[in-house]
Parts: C-alpha cells; sequence; structure tokens
C-alpha cells in the first residue's frame, strides 16, 4: 500500500508538469521579454525558450529548482520567508518592466511560490519588514488567500502591480496554479490581476486575529494608505495547469479510487478529521484529497503541514480504523514548510516505531512531526519544478 500510495503521488506531481502544461498554449505567441517567476519558473522560461528564442528573460526561483537557461539571468529566492536574492530579483524585474515601451510584449510565466521569491516591497517596507509579516502570518496559521490580500499591499508587483509598472506593454501570463479553486489574484499574489482586497480589509482582517499591533510600524503605515483610484492595465491571463488535474492524474493509477474532496482547507486538526472520518464512512479503499491546510505553530519543533497532518492521521487511526492502511500527505512542489522533506506517509506500525523513543502527541505538541517521522515516514523528492498544492491518500485494506 506504501508504495501504491507513492505511485499516485508521483502521477500527481507528473501530471503538473510545467513544460507539457505550457506547451500546448505557445503556439503563435509572440513576446520581445519573458518573466517566469515561482518553483515552476525554470521549466516554465525553457519551454517558452524553444519556441521565442529570440526573447529575452529573467528567471525567479527557488534553490532547489535553480539552473542556468540560455538567454535568461537567473535569480535564486528565499522561500517561503523573502531574502536579499529575492529583492534583487524584485528589483531586475521592475527594470525590466519599466523600461518596456509600447511596441513591447511581456510574456509572463506565473507558478507557486511566486510571492514569497518577489517581495518588491513599497516604499517605506524594508525585506526585513517584509520577512516578519511573512513569519507572523505562517506562524498564525493564515491561509494562502488571506495571506496574500497582506503582501499584495506590501508589494509593487503584486495584486496587479507588474500590470502597471509594464504599461503601455502588453501583458500576456501562463499561470500553473497552486491555490485550491484557482483563483488567479491568490496565485504569487497575483502580479498580473486585480487584488483580492482593498487595504482596508487588509487592516481589518490583521485587526480580527489580533496581530495588527504586532505589524512593523512601516507595513501599519502602508496599509493605511488610499487604494488605487485608476483602472488597471489589461492582461491576458490563462490558467494552464491545476490540483484538481493532479488528482486526477493520482486517481488514474488507482481503479476504484475515489477523489473525496479537492478543497481539503483549514487547520490541520479539523483535516484530519475529516480524512478520518471519509476513512471510516466511505466505501472504498482508496481515497483521494487535495488542498492545502494551514498549521497554529505554538511550539519549538521542526516540521509543515503536511508532515504534522501525517502525524495526526496517524494518532486518529490507531483507534478508528481496524486492519492495515496507508496515509501519504504531501506537497506537489517537494517542500513542506521549512524543511527539506515533501511531507510524510504514515501507517498502523508507525506511532510503535515513534515510542520506542519519544512520545507521539508530545512531539505533536511541540510542532516536531518532522523529528517524529524521520527518517523511514518522511517523504524527500528534493525540488519538483513544479507546485500545485498538496496531494493526500488514504488507502485501507
Amino acid at each position: 500500500m506504501r508504495d501504491l500510495a507513492r505511485r499516485m503521488f508521483d502521477a500527481a506531481v507528473q501530471a503538473a508538469d510545467p513544460a507539457l502544461a505550457l506547451r500546448p498554449h505557445l503556439a503563435g505567441i509572440t513576446a520581445t521579454h519573458i518573466i517566469a517567476v515561482g518553483k515552476a519558473a525554470v521549466a516554465m522560461a525553457e519551454e517558452a525558450h524553444k519556441h521565442l528564442p529570440d526573447a529575452t528573460g529573467i528567471i525567479v526561483t527557488n534553490a532547489e529548482n535553480a539552473r542556468d537557461i540560455p538567454g535568461f539571468t537567473t535569480y535564486t529566492a528565499g522561500h517561503p520567508v523573502p531574502d536579499e536574492g529575492g529583492l534583487r530579483a524584485g528589483q531586475a524585474v521592475v527594470d525590466l518592466l519599466a523600461n518596456a515601451g509600447p511596441s513591447d510584449t511581456i510574456l509572463a510565466l506565473i507558478s507557486g511560490g511566486g510571492s514569497a521569491l518577489l517581495p518588491a516591497p513599497v516604499e517605506g517596507v524594508s525585506l526585513q519588514d517584509k520577512a516578519e509579516v511573512s513569519r507572523q502570518l505562517l506562524s498564525a496559521g493564515f491561509n494562502i488567500t488571506d495571506m496574500n490580500l497582506i503582501r499584495q499591499h506590501l508589494s509593487r508587483l503584486k495584486g496587479g502591480g507588474f500590470l502597471r509598472i509594464a504599461a503601455p506593454a502588453q501583458v500576456r501570463a501562463f499561470i500553473l496554479s497552486d491555490v485550491i479553486g484557482d483563483d488567479l489574484r491568490v496565485v504569487a499574489s497575483g502580479p498580473t490581476v486585480a487584488p483580492i482586497g482593498t487595504r482596508s480589509m487588509a487592516r481589518e482582517l490583521l485587526q480580527s486575529r489580533n496581530i495588527w499591533e504586532a505589524m512593523p510600524g512601516s507595513v501599519r503605515r502602508a496599509l493605511s494608505e488610499p487604494d488605487h483610484t485608476t483602472s488597471l492595465p489589461h492582461a491576458d491571463n490563462t490558467l494552464i495547469g491545476s490540483n484538481r488535474q493532479s488528482l486526477v492524474a493520482a486517481q488514474a493509477v488507482a481503479p476504484g479510487s475515489a477523489i473525496v474532496n479537492d478543497n481539503l482547507v483549514g487547520d490541520v486538526a479539523h483535516a484530519a478529521d475529516f480524512i478520518i472520518a471519509s476513512a471510516i464512512h466511505r466505501p472504498e479503499n482508496i481515497l483521494i484529497f487535495g488542498g492545502e491546510t494551514t498549521v497554529n505553530v505554538i511550539g519549538t519543533g521542526k516540521g509543515g503541514r503536511n508532515q504534522e497532518l501525517a502525524l495526526r492521521v496517524a494518532l486518529q487511526a490507531e483507534n478508528a480504523i481496524t486492519g492495515g492502511w496507508v496515509f501519504l500527505s504531501a506537497g506537489t512542489d517537494g517542500r513542506d514548510g521549512p524543511t527539506d522533506a515533501a511531507g510524510g506517509i504514515v501507517d498502523r506500525f508507525t506511532l510503535a516505531n515513534i515510542r520506542t523513543a519519544a512520545d507521539p502527541l508530545m512531539l505533536l505538541q511541540n510542532n516536531d512531526a518532522y523529528h517524529a517521522l524521520f527518517p523511514n515516514d518522511l517523504i524527500f523528492t528534493g525540488g519538483t519544478g513544479t507546485n500545485v498544492a498538496d496531494i493526500q491518500i488514504f488507502l485501507k485494506a
């Protein structure tokens, strides 16, 4: 069952191959500049370069996926917390866009991870301020939509800022979605689409979660500025891949399996409850889920949302599921939180193995799922070069 779960996950990742997703859309496309941003940036840029060999370009991606492509300048940037590499990359993108003229066409290749990888903070907000915002939002368990609502208004490029700087050049964007529901305003914080909401909405959200006062003063000032009054320049935006497509690919590996939910979001504890209830009540032996959960970090341990979800499911399944079972939860990008693992794969023997050295419940309470599952129950893939959120698979005998 572990082998089958892994083959299903690998098929899901393969279905999100950026080059294959982009290729059908490039026929007849012209562009003078290519800007590729996100965890799938290299693969998308390489494919675009085959069709547009004369276009110049910029690639911005994370270290695991970075490599040089002829004709492009590649920037390696930090994820999930912005760093100096991202700051340099953001300025390079701003400079290219600002120098584009009415006869230029910008091809934007956008994938998940772009929010952190391309910080470009607004005037008065430092990189350290933005990094602090990201850390606080991650620790407070903000979902991706709420995080990007806030981050859009702290960036010159996000929430349509890319279009404002590029005008009057034409912009064509192809987008690989890591966002459940495929809201293009949320993917990489929507550089080529309208913002998710207003600055006042961002303020109210932070206030409602009681962290407004914890924000750096520069951030509070930026979010108190009035919103744009001019309309956003036009762009052609096309979705080329998503989590749902990957779930279907995983299902094809296991005939008779069922896609139970393609919107598994919210706190990992609630997600674990839902998965166990589905395993108990659904007749199928193989259940597939997709989404992006959140973790409210209160401990000092190491882990990510997929590792914690796997550990929580193992703890609940111990008394709820009879017979053999396997559960996998992993990120299609190959990285789960600030760790080198993609996620976790657990079974009825996992807890007994953990208990030979530690108490799994205490590790969970310290948000230390990584050390609970290390090494046999962690999934390591390295950077996959793509990102369409997370995949969960539950198998029972």
